[in-house]
């Protein structure tokens, strides 16, 4: 069995991408990093293999923004898809600025896609504009949560609840922002954030159950 190596590519490298992913396979390297800024200005030139390695630093990350807004893994695949290749086919007005902001740029392009397929299912006309009564989240049952229960539970809302939830909760927008990015009303955004928070009340009274049986097993 061949060795395997780690490669670092220091930014300002006189190698194109397409020879180094030449180079890396031919002698079994597992890994390699470069410099983001490097990979974008050569995404930029057209470089496949800037843009793969790009797209392999990233999908996970943004696999999970799309599983957050749709539940079936397979159109949250096919949506990451078509997220990054919107993101290629726009790239050259991207200005790298850290991978923070690249981060922020890419997750904007995700929930955009998701937000589209979504309208295209009328998923946003299903709940009335009745205001449902507020309803505290017990942030201390939160905390007991890993990321993944959370992540969870927050999947098995409906998608319109989901859908607000994300926005409000997650992206930080305002029910004025959500109605005029969905096409709905403030009012329906609250009732649906109100209505999302007694249902993940209830999940998490389920959660808490389970995981104090869990834990006295």
């Amino acid at each position: 069995m061949g060795r395997k190596l780690i490669l670092l590519i220091p930014a300002g490298n006189p190698f194109s991408t397409n020879c180094i992913y030449t180079f890396i396979n031919r002698h079994n390297i597992v890994d390699f990093y470069m410099e983001t800024s490097e990979l974008i200005k050569e995404a930029k030139q057209g470089s496949a293999a800037a843009q793969k390695c790009l797209f392999d630093q990233w999908a996970e990350k943004m696999l999970l923004v799309c599983r957050r807004y749709v539940k079936n893994s397979e159109d949250a695949e096919e949506l990451l898809l078509d997220g990054f290749y919107k993101f290629f086919k726009k790239i050259a007005a991207f200005n790298y600025q850290g991978d923070a902001a690249l981060y922020v740029w890419l997750k904007r392009i995700m929930i955009n896609e998701c937000l589209m397929f979504l309208r295209k299912k009328n998923v946003f006309t299903i709940v009335t504009d009745a205001t449902a009564a507020e309803v505290p989240l017990q942030e201390e049952a939160l905390n007991n949560l890993s990321a993944g229960e959370i992540f969870n539970l927050i999947i098995q809302l409906p998608v319109g609840y989901r859908t607000v939830f994300n926005l409000h909760v997650i992206e930080g927008m305002s029910h004025l922002e959500i109605a005029k990015l969905l096409g709905i009303s403030p009012g329906t955004s609250k009732s649906q954030f109100s209505k999302a928070k007694v249902l993940l009340q209830k999940l998490l009274l389920q959660n808490d159950t389970e995981y104090v049986t869990r834990k006295t097993r």
